[in-house]
């Protein structure tokens, strides 16, 4: 049996193709149904007990998974053919070792650690494969930030090169501002609780017109690209998206090219170290007021503003995703849209606030609308405020959709028990 050739379709059998995630959030809730609809036996870890891929999938452990003792000993036990790292706080030593042993880590080892730091990617995408990005210096110091922030000017953004999610970001208008922003990335990221310094970026504030997300698709049949993905966020976190966004030809042209060379660049990464680096990643971009594009981000996975694929693409980026790592072949001709020419998809991030466990009622008026759609992620409880769920919608454009999508959100009666 190869990778590209794995056998499928006996889960409960003496030689399932035994598939780990770790992180079991909504997304990977999403790949997990895909991957037991093509065969495939899987175990959803996470730090908590009854996370939502936990819910669908054959079994599920609870562990540190930052921990490389705990991590260690998960891999002995459950001998995972397939790896899916599906959050940042994973002890990625452990990847490396688990690689060299012959599990297949998706989508690489190699590719999870430069994707989860800032430095080594945006390194990566500028000064080895020559994308274009905003102006940027690294600090591992207050002064050095303060340095690198008179260099790029003002106004700038300051980011902990090890968070997400917009986890201790922070927006400087002006120099007495910096203090704060160096507070901030070490006490706002994530793992802050760790101990350690984190180096931070900071980078020119772009003038920005607006973000697009490109899905790419990396398989045993090369590297695709999905229709650009349009976006709203609120403090670093997804809200809507909607697709096809709306874009001119040479931005499309950009968008597509950037895409394709920073995934190009990182699966060469992979191959270099003998791994595969198959899988979906969230190519982030910046649109300029002037119409150039610049590179942000890459998500080496299935990507928050990728869930409008649901409603969009015949076959979702969870979809893709699972057969990208299963080692089936993905084309151009996977990727199509496959909602009527000329409308629009939307998806609505549906976020509470409170401390308890999440009802939804009112759900039949809520889909009452034709082209509509939900899916409620049963993420046990919110503390604070938790994306609990997204609503879907098709639309004649993208604000008849996204207007559908919203009126689906609310709609919903919420109730916090």
């Amino acid at each position: 049996m190869t990778e590209e050739n794995r056998a499928l379709g006996t889960p409960l059998g003496k030689h399932p193709t035994r598939v780990l995630f770790l992180g079991s959030g909504e997304l990977g809730k999403e790949v997990i149904i895909e991957l037991m609809r093509l065969g495939a036996w899987v175990c959803a870890a996470d730090s908590y007990t009854g996370a939502p891929a936990q819910q669908v999938a054959h079994e599920y452990r609870v562990l540190d998974m930052a921990n490389a003792t705990e991590l260690r000993a998960l891999f002995d036990e459950i001998k995972p053919d397939i790896i899916v790292p599906e959050v940042e706080a994973i002890a990625t030593s452990e990847l490396a070792a688990a690689a060299e042993h012959g599990a297949q880590v998706v989508p690489s080892a190699e590719i999870a650690a430069i994707c989860m730091d800032r430095e080594r990617l945006r390194v990566l995408a500028h000064e080895e494969l020559g994308l274009p990005t905003t102006p940027y210096r690294f600090a591992g110091s207050l002064e050095e930030l303060r340095a690198g922030a008179e260099i790029v000017g003002y106004p700038c953004v300051v980011k902990p090169i090890m968070s997400s999610s917009g986890h201790g970001q922070s927006v400087v208008r002006s120099a007495d501002a910096i203090d704060a922003a160096w507070t901030e990335a070490q006490e706002g990221r994530r793992a802050h609780d760790e101990g350690d310094v984190s180096r931070v970026i900071v980078e020119a504030l772009a003038p920005l017109d607006y973000e697009l997300t490109v899905l790419t698709v990396s398989s045993s049949a090369g590297i695709v690209t999905c229709s650009p993905i349009g976006q709203r966020q609120e403090s670093g976190d997804y809200r809507e998206s909607w697709q096809p966004a709306s874009f001119t030809q040479d931005v499309l042209a950009q968008a597509q090219h950037i895409a394709r060379t920073a995934v190009e660049g990182l699966v060469a990464k992979a191959r270099k170290s003998g791994e595969k680096g198959w899988g979906v990643f969230g190519v982030e971009l910046f649109v300029l007021i002037n119409g150039s594009v610049l590179f942000n981000e890459v998500s080496p996975r299935p990507h928050d503003t990728g869930m409008v694929t649901m409603m969009s693409q015949r076959l979702s980026e969870f979809a893709l995703h699972a057969r990208a790592i299963l080692g089936l072949p993905i084309t151009q001709e996977h990727v199509a849209l496959s909602i009527p020419e000329g409308t629009v998809a939307a998806s609505h991030a549906i976020v509470v606030q409170g401390n308890g466990e999440v009802e939804f009622r009112n759900v039949a008026t809520a889909l009452s609308k034709p082209g509509t759609d939900l899916r409620i992620f049963a993420k046990p409880e919110v503390h604070g405020h938790r994306r609990m769920a997204v609503a879907l919608a098709i639309g004649s454009d993208a604000a008849d959709a996204r207007a559908k999508a919203g009126n689906v959100a609310e709609s919903l009666e919420i109730d916090i028990a």
